[in-house]
């Protein structure tokens, strides 16, 4: 099962260092039954493309309770064993978990498919949509409108090889 973990710069830099994305459970994002019924496609790689985007929002999350944290949103794709990605069956239609699933068990960093991170120009939307969360989870409209300004960005694809360069180690 392909997984799209979200993280930030410094956790990226942080697994490249350790090896391994996450030691399990940690959250990441896939195509679940209510991510296929929420977006309504039958195209793998539209579904996939929803996740990688709830990952990024996911991303988004982690930069707002880092400051410190580099402005750029990253996400990894990465396949997993099936079953060691489960949805929580209380969470899974709620809209602030749609593609949410947990990863019970280690994942090398070695067995990432891609690397998707936001190129150096869309740092400052994506630093006003971090300040923003807040008040767009409160209802604020203003405050969702800068919040989807962060999706007028694509995340670049990176091969794997090219981590070390992406975390100023290469």
């Amino acid at each position: 099962m392909r997984v799209y973990v979200p993280l930030t710069l410094p956790a990226l830099a942080e697994a490249h260092e350790t090896g391994e994305l996450g030691s399990g459970p940690f959250v990441a994002y896939a195509v679940t039954p209510a991510l296929r019924e929420w977006y309504l496609s039958e195209d793998i790689e539209e579904l996939e493309y929803a996740a990688l985007s709830r990952a990024a929002l996911a991303a988004l999350r982690l930069l707002a309770a880092d400051p410190g944290a580099v402005r750029r949103r990253v996400v990894v794709a990465v396949d997993v064993p099936d079953g060691a990605a489960t949805v929580d069956p209380g969470r899974g239609l709620e809209p602030s978990a749609l593609g949410e699933v947990t990863v019970t068990a280690a994942v090398p960093l070695a067995k990432a498919a891609s690397v998707h991170v936001d190129a150096e120009d869309a740092e400052a939307d994506v630093s006003a949509a971090a300040q923003a969360l807040e008040a767009a989870d409160g209802g604020d409209d203003d405050a969702q409108f800068v919040v989807d300004g962060a999706d007028d960005h694509e995340l670049l694809w990176y091969a794997t090889q090219e981590i070390p360069n992406l975390v100023g180690q290469g």
